[in-house]
């Protein structure tokens, strides 16, 4: 005990004002330029430069153990090409000190790091790292710092990320050799990144936005690439790129957290003092000039055949406003438009939305402060053709009377007290949300200090407030104007078709010009298949290399016992509470679950709905306006959503019901239960407006989900396989699955004149039960705050109807027994998965099993299907409370292959012989989720969310401390191999529909509309 205080003393000697250096400070190669503390956050910010490369380095000191880390570059793109985001991918595959196959990838189950990726903005390009383990933070930043400064830049790298012609399908290809079939032979265009932004471009709302981009700022090219550009790039552009980008003189440095800063420059300046100063990239830029009057610009984009069809168009109006620098002005400028747009009583919304001249917000809208000028674009999707035009003037005479008007004191209370509460809300990944908050402006070149200075800001904004006009005249200043650029994107039927023929085109053309220099088609082909079976067999190498290179924590430095969240449980007032006293900064954090048995299918898949409605109607005597802003001056959000669980003990039942959460400051909590109340038992579903409300709701909610498919298509996958695994899977696929999709659309399409009166009533009739019954609840506090919240609790429990809901019992559930489902959707790449029944959490084998997912994806998985295959993503997945293992792919456009290879994982598990090593690895990545911080509102979740007891718990850890390499070859026998043999498995697929998916698949057809 007495080890472990004085560890924590000297950890806050090194985030204390009076310890760290003083500015002009030397410090390892380092001079300190300036330091800022900053009492609202706890934190002092160090401003520090090295001496001999001019690279900057901010340092940010403050008492959290969740230490983070990031190295970032000014990557202007000069091109369309996707060369930063290519050279994001190529650096981390391979470098002098880490000369192996994706060393990035290969340290995942090498590290106790809670977070750990790379990233490529419009402008710059980052690699950040999150771990509370200071022996990890080394090994990573080590691995980052040489990933980014020496990357071996091999051209086999730039072809398996970046592009590449080859045959489809090399494996089957090699296998069959002369009598390989065509289709496995036929040249295609492959690449990780190629892959992954076709999958990108198949997204509308991601087109709209980007393209956007490209026309409000003119000057800076698509980081991400164009796929009819990314075939462009040459390997001698990616490493001249590399070379003049990736340089200490060009980049900018983030450290955070309570680990000492000395030690981090020391190995900083290992790694940049080899490097000479040069020049960085500097350059700015700025968006397009609208002082010369208003433009207009119209292109295409894809049709969406979930929504209809004469609601296509996505719309937009733009302001370019002031420098983002000015950090006060900026706040003020995003007040605005968040008072303008935020909520369902917003102006904006209910002079647009409301008024059905779109469904939804477009993916630009608001206010855009990372650029060195702001940007503010109020943009609307699902809107007809005839109506296009029609949004500017209404936007601009929306803007007008609020002006006049001017704005409520009140509601922007209510904006401060969100930041305030914020600020008090201690969240565990504070550091990685302080990188992101502050990165993007430094790269723009605004200073760091100016964004941290929250209650300078603020100050400066209520004395300018209180002067009188401050939001109006900003107003006049900026958007009472006609410098705007209107930008459309409208539906073609032909656009994925051209983009299908653009490629072959592009294809053809690649090829004939290798054609030529080869000397002849067959030439041509033969250098093609050898270059593809070279980088097979080089691809084949990374299982066997030796890994001693890599730096590593250990499985010995897991603690075997991890201390017990204390809880506390008791019943009052007919509500069983589960007490979690707990240094909360003054808040109070609610959670309570209305447990419902037997509840009919066609009032479950409703639920969704009816949570969406309860923050939409308003009640008899409040509107949503007024709802809105009571909640947002007097909490930090209240929500009803739907939950169901497996049983710990028994993954083949599940409870359900509707679970309720709020956060207020301690004084507001009554508040906070009146306006839950409220929501649930007053909402007026008999108002006039009601099923108008509803259905721009429904509208709102088809309009964009066929990119939300697009965005995560293999979670859609996972669920719709499980669903016909397990109960508690079903559940939730018919309330989050393609099943909700399905249901919502079709009541989207339903006519306008159509009153809805079904689905009314049936939403009345949840209502009717939503907070009757015996709820159990939850509560988070200070200790000395349990007093007055057991009170508050009391009285809102007398507040609730005494009766109970009871439905007609009901039977089993029937779960499909179609192995192979399909879901025809216009993507370019696919998206899959294959789920099997396992054991229930309390089940020894859970533990083994878990291992098992880690092992496949990191020694086999990700190697066949990401590396080979060309997916953007592919692994193995073990849900130990939902007692299901499976498979899935991401932006796959190889599906047939990773098929065969999910088919055969589980043997390929069984026969091989792990090492020590193997399974170290597999421990540590799975410890990485295990022990991850969390935020004080989640301690105690495991016991009152799903029923996972410390005991539980404890035992699960040493289980999984344990597992051993017999154990796991035996539950990919069992749990895999016996069980595909017995045709246990579901297997989902979505994406274009092929000749390959033939009468042995069952196909789902998703579009209720009958598009093409």
């Amino acid at each position: 005990m007495l080890r472990n205080a004085t560890k924590g003393a000297t950890r806050r000697a090194v985030t204390e004002f009076s310890q760290l250096p003083k500015p002009g400070d030397k410090l390892h190669g380092f001079t300190l330029l300036r330091s800022k503390h900053v009492p609202e956050l706890e934190l002092t910010a160090l401003h520090l430069q090295h001496d001999k490369t001019g690279a900057e380095h901010l340092h940010i000191a403050r008492d959290d153990s969740n230490n983070v880390f990031s190295i970032g570059f000014k990557t202007n793109p000069p091109d369309d090409t996707g060369v930063p985001h290519i050279l994001e991918h190529t650096t981390l595959c391979g470098s002098e000190k880490y000369p192996i196959r994706d060393p990035f990838f290969k340290m995942l189950p090498r590290t106790l790091s809670n977070f750990m990726n790379a990233f490529t903005a419009s402008d710059h390009t980052f690699y950040p790292f999150a771990t509370t383990n200071s022996q990890d933070y080394k090994n990573l930043m080590s691995v980052y710092l040489d990933a980014t400064l020496r990357p071996l830049l091999k051209e086999s790298d730039f072809t398996q990320e970046g592009w590449r012609i080859g045959p489809e399908n090399p494996q089957a290809m090699q296998a069959a050799g002369a009598d390989a079939k065509p289709e496995d032979k036929k040249l295609v265009f492959k690449g990780v990144v190629y892959n992954e932004m076709k999958g990108q471009m198949s997204d509308a709302s991601y087109l709209f936005y980007i393209r956007f981009q490209d026309h409000i700022f003119p000057d800076i090219n698509n980081s991400g690439g164009d796929p009819q550009k990314i075939t462009d790039l040459t390997y001698k552009q990616l490493k001249t790129f590399h070379a003049e980008h990736y340089h200490p003189s060009n980049a900018k440095l983030f450290t955070y957290g309570d680990m000492p800063l000395a030690d981090h420059l020391k190995e900083i300046d290992a790694q940049l003092g080899t490097f000479e100063k040069i020049k960085g990239d500097i350059a700015i830029h700025r968006p397009i000039d609208l002082s010369g009057g208003p433009r207009e610009v119209k292109l295409f984009g894809p049709v969406d055949p979930l929504v209809d069809q004469n609601k296509q168009f996505k719309t937009s109006v733009s302001w370019v406003l002031g420098e983002t620098s000015d950090v006060v002005e900026s706040f003020s400028l995003a007040l605005i438009s968040a008072l303008l747009t935020d909520g369902y009583g917003s102006p904006l919304y209910k002079g647009l939305i409301e008024t059905g001249l779109g469904t939804d917000w477009s993916p630009n809208s608001g206010y855009d402060s990372s650029g060195k000028l702001g940007i503010f674009s109020i943009g609307l999707t699902g809107v007809q053709e005839t109506d296009v035009p029609q949004l500017k003037p209404k936007v601009q005479e929306i803007l007008r009377n609020m002006r006049e008007k001017g704005f409520d004191r009140s509601k922007i209370d209510g904006y401060l007290h969100q930041l305030e509460l914020g600020l008090k809300h201690k969240t565990a990944n504070f550091g990685m949300s302080m990188l992101h908050r502050l990165k993007p402006k430094w790269f723009t070149g605004i200073d760091p200090f100016d964004s941290l200075a929250w209650n300078e800001t603020l100050t400066a904004f209520e004395t300018k407030f209180a002067r009188g006009g401050y939001l109006e005249g900003l107003m006049d200043k900026y958007l009472l104007n006609d410098n705007t650029l209107t930008f459309t994107m409208a539906p073609s039927a032909d656009f994925g078709q051209e983009l299908v023929q653009e490629e072959e085109t592009r294809l053809k053309t690649k090829i004939s010009e290798v054609v030529k220099s080869a000397g002849g088609e067959e030439q041509a082909r033969a250098a093609f298949e050898a270059r593809e079976l070279q980088l097979l067999a080089e691809q084949g190498k990374s299982n066997t290399e030796d890994l001693g290179c890599l730096p590593s924590v250990h499985v010995q430095d897991i603690p075997r016992q991890k201390e017990p969240v204390v809880l506390r449980n008791e019943t009052g007032n007919r509500v069983k509470i589960q007490w979690r006293e707990a240094p909360t900064n003054g808040l109070t954090y609610f959670r309570a679950i209305n447990t419902l048995e037997n509840l009919p299918d066609e009032l479950r898949t409703l639920i969704p709905l009816f949570t969406d409605s309860i923050m939409r109607l308003g009640t008899k005597d409040m509107s949503m306006e007024q709802l809105e802003d009571l909640i947002k001056l007097k909490t930090g959000g209240v929500s009803v959503g739907y939950h169901s669980a497996s049983q710990p003990t028994d993954f083949t039942k599940a409870t359900e019901g509707l679970i309720f959460t709020g956060m207020a400051l301690d004084r507001h909590v009554p508040t906070m239960f009146d306006l839950l109340r409220n929501l649930v038992v007053d909402t007026d579903f008999d108002s006039p407006d009601a099923a108008q409300q509803i259905r721009q709701l429904l509208q709102a909610s088809a309009d964009g989900v066929i990119n939300d498919i697009a965005s995560s298509g293999h979670s859609y996958a996972r669920r719709a396989a499980e669903a016909g695994l397990t109960w508690d899977s079903l559940l939730k696929e018919q309330v989050g699955g393609l099943s909700q999709v399905k249901l919502v659309t079709s009541l989207a399409s339903r006519p306008e004149t159509d009153p809805l009166e079904d689905v009314i009533a049936k939403l009345k009739q949840i209502q009717q039960f939503a907070l009757a019954g015996n709820l159990r609840t939850a509560i988070t506090c200070d200790s000395g705050s349990v007093e007055d919240n057991s009170k508050a609790l009391s009285n809102f429990m007398d507040s609730l109807p005494a009766n109970s809901v009871s439905f007609p019992r009901r039977e089993a559930p029937k779960f499909s027994r179609n192995i192979k489902t399909f879901y025809p959707l216009p993507y370019q790449v696919y998206y899959g998965a294959l789920a099997l029944p396992t054991v229930s959490y309390t089940s020894p084998q859970g533990a083994p099993l878990q291992i098992l997912s880690q092992l496949l994806t990191h020694k086999h998985l990700h190697h066949e299907i990401r590396e080979k295959g060309g997916a953007y993503g592919g692994g193995a997945y073990s849900r130990a409370l939902d007692g299901i293992f499976g498979f899935y792919s991401y932006r796959d456009p190889n599906p047939l292959n990773t098929m065969s290879i999910m088919q055969k994982a589980g043997q390929w598990a069984v026969n091989k012989q792990w090492s020590d090593r193997d399974l170290e690895d597999a421990k540590i990545s799975v410890f990485q989720g295990v022990d991850a911080p969390r935020a004080v509102n989640e301690e105690g979740m495991g016991n009152f969310l799903y029923g996972l007891t410390e005991e539980m718990k404890q035992q699960r850890r040493e289980q999984l401390l344990d597992v051993t390499k017999d154990q796991v070859r035996e539950v990919a026998q069992k749990y895999i191999v016996e069980a595909l043999d017995k045709q246990s498995e579901r297997l989902v697929f979505l994406g274009e529909k092929r000749d390959w998916v033939d009468k042995s698949w069952t196909v789902n057809e998703m579009d209720i509309n009958g598009a093409e």
